[in-house]
Order: structure tokens, then sequence, then C-alpha cells
């Protein structure tokens, strides 16, 4: 909003300082220390609303050490981040832009399955909270509104950068000889370690017949809706000891924050010869917002936690994140980037599936884990839950690392 105002106000007035507006990287500092201090400011008014109201977690015991002691420690603390990041993005963002109504509908959509689960938990005495089976049809059906928005809407595009290449040129000369093909509706998205670090999602069906082009939508809509369940569910299972998935998350963001910055600038994405996303660029004001506001939450959120963030947080972290990194053409990087995520959920895979398989082969069910998820096997084995959490930090950090040198890895 904030935004229309200083562009008319610079339109019409020139009024000094007002095109500062006009800046990408202006709007998204003033992003991120606005959702900071809605956060930590505000966070703490939430919370001890949320006290008042008597909203705190209902811990079963599972013998980890500290456990019991966090009973009625508020919960739905989601709510901090939600605010926190919607106010800046409502000010500072192009709201016309569709990558930027698809991440406000992806936080209120997730963000409202959340909140539902968590209120049955709380107020109804529910420990299960929301049926499994009505969580998975939500995050369906926000795949399917991304899947669809992605391949119907006509300003989801990618362009080719045609440039007279110079390698003596620095990046700033290159701007005056890059140049730009029309730009086009496709599935390609980035794939690493391959020459060209794209890949089409219609190839996979186009091979046995050209004209199935036009139906790669089967194709890529059920992908699309996977990784949104996927990634979604895993931040859910990492959400488990203070501070594990905000910090996780922080790092996830930040860094998909780099890839839709320089995918929607002409000149660095020419300049790193990586794919070219006309109007991404604009997601970078959402993910700073998200950012500060996963940081602020921290500091009410890191052991011991004086606020949870609840399944409000934690469905709507993952569905944000699956959606960044599928408008971003990133989401085959989603194993590495997002690998606590990914080793989180398959610890419980591995461990439910192995209970199952060996009490039907031995009668008597057997583990891989201590615990899953992964988190809690630490915990049994005698680990303090702050040494997991910036542990697990320092190899999302290194994870994050790796998945941006991919880029250059052909």
């Amino acid at each position: 909003m904030l935004y229309y105002l200083f562009k008319f106000l610079e339109d019409r007035y020139q009024l000094p300082g007002a095109q500062l507006f006009e800046f990408l990287s202006f709007r998204s500092a003033m992003a991120i220390i606005l959702s900071l201090g809605i956060s930590t400011i505000y966070g703490k008014h939430i919370i001890n609303y949320l006290r008042a109201k008597q909203i705190g977690e209902s811990v079963r015991d599972l013998g980890l050490k500290g456990q019991t002691e966090k009973a009625g420690t508020p919960t739905m603390g989601g709510v901090i981040i939600i605010v926190a990041t919607l106010i800046p993005v409502l000010l500072f963002a192009k709201l016309e832009n569709i990558y930027v109504i698809l991440l406000i509908i992806t936080t209120l959509w997730m963000g409202a399955i959340g909140f539902l689960d968590d209120y049955i938990k709380t107020f109804k005495k529910d420990k299960e909270g929301l049926k499994g089976i009505f969580k998975v049809i939500g995050q369906i059906g926000l795949g399917l509104i991304v899947g669809c928005t992605m391949y119907f809407h006509p300003q989801i595009t990618t362009k080719e950068v045609i440039t007279d290449t110079n390698p003596t040129e620095n990046v700033i000369a290159r701007a005056e000889v890059v140049d730009m093909g029309p730009e086009v509706k496709d599935t390609s998205t980035t794939i690493p370690f391959v020459k060209d670090n794209e890949f089409e999602y219609s190839s996979l069906i186009s091979w046995i017949d050209a004209d199935l082009v036009n139906y790669a939508w089967l194709i890529f809509i059920p992908i699309v809706i996977f990784i949104v369940t996927a990634v979604s569910n895993g931040a859910n299972l990492t959400d488990g000891i203070d501070g594990l998935a905000a910090g996780s998350s922080a790092i996830i963001v930040l860094t998909l924050g780099i890839f839709a910055w320089v995918s929607g600038n002409i000149i660095f994405s020419d300049y790193l010869n990586i794919m070219y996303i006309p109007r991404s660029g604009e997601m970078t004001i959402f993910i700073t917002a998200f950012a500060g506001a996963l940081v602020g939450f921290l500091w009410y959120n890191t052991y011991p936690a004086q606020v949870f963030m609840g399944d409000t947080g934690s469905l709507t972290i993952g569905g944000i994140i699956a959606v960044l990194a599928i408008a971003t053409r990133k989401e085959l990087l989603i194993p590495l980037l997002c690998g606590i995520f990914l080793v989180e959920n398959l610890s419980v895979v591995l461990q439910v599936g192995w209970f199952k398989w060996t009490k039907r082969k031995f009668g008597e069910g057997r583990r891989i884990f201590l615990m899953s998820p992964l988190h809690h096997h630490y915990q049994k084995k005698g680990r303090h839950e702050s040494k997991i959490v910036v542990r697990f930090w320092i190899i999302g950090i290194f994870l994050a690392i790796l998945t941006i040198v991919t880029l250059k890895v052909r």
C-alpha cells in the first residue's frame, strides 16, 4: 500500500525520497525491519494474550528430559509469524504481482488449516487435533491452486537471455548488452549437475508424442501437489523442540530469497547463467518479511521456549517454503536445501515402516531409532535439546551453501 502511495506522490508531486520505493532493495530492507519489530515487540503482547486465555500446550509424556515442564506453554504462536509477515508485505509489495498474491493465499490457507488443528487440540481438548485426512485434503487443495496458477496464469513465464558474451566485462557493463527473448509459458525448472541446468517437465510425456506437450499439466500439477504436501508435513514434523523449525526455516527462506532476487534480475541471472523469471523479484519482499518474522519469533521460541508455533506456524512455514521453491523454479533442489525436513520425514517413515514389518514378521515390532522424528532420537541419547538445535542449524547452513553452489556445478 505504501508502495502505491509513494508512487502516486512521486508521479504527482515529485516528493523528495518517494522514488526510494521503486527500489526492491529498499522495500526489502524496510520489510525485514518492520517484520522483526512486529514479531519481537508485539509478539510479547500476543504471548501474554495466549497465556491469559490459557491457550497452552498439552504435552504427552514421552519420557524425554524436560518435556513435562513445557506443559502449559502458550501455543498457536504461528499467529505471530503470519501477522509479522503479512503486514510488511501489504505495505511494501506490489500487490498485483501474481507471485505475491500466490504467497499471500498460501499463508492464509495453510494458516487456517493449522489454526483449526490447534483450536481442536486446545479448546476441544482433543490431542489428535484435526484428522490427518483433512490436513492432507487442505494441502492437496493448496497444491492444486499453486499448480494450476503456475501452469495456466499468463504472467508466470520465463525468458531466454540473449547476450553478446564478453568474459572481460563486469556485471555493470553487461547491462548494456543484455537482450531478452520473448516471454515463454513453459514448465521448465532448475536441475543441478547437468550442462544446461534446466529440466522441462513436458519432456516426461512429449517423448511419446510431440502433441502431448500441451498436456504437461497432467505431470506438473501432481508434482506440485506432492511437493506442497511433503514440505508442509516435513516442517510440521521438525517442529518438535525449541527453535528447531523456526531457525532451520529461516536459513532455507533466506537461501530462496537469494534465488528469487537473482532470478528476477536480468543482469545477475545472465551473469550467473541461471533462469530469468520476469516479475519473480517481487517475491523478495515477501521473503525478507517472512525471514524477519521467523527470526523475531525465535526471540521467544529459543530454549526455554516462551511460546510454541503450533501447527498454525509449522504448516504455514512448510507451505510457504514449498511455494517459494516452485515459484523460483528450484523445487528439485528441495531434497538438498530442505535436508533437515527430509531426514525428519524419512526417520518417521522408516521407523513406522520397520516397526510394522517386523511386527508381522517376528510378532514383535522393532525400531531403527530410539524415537522418531530424528531430533527425539538424539534427546533419548541424552543430548540437550539446545545442542541438537544448534547442530541442526549448522547442518542447515551447510546444506544451504551446497544448494547455492549447485547452480554453478554442471
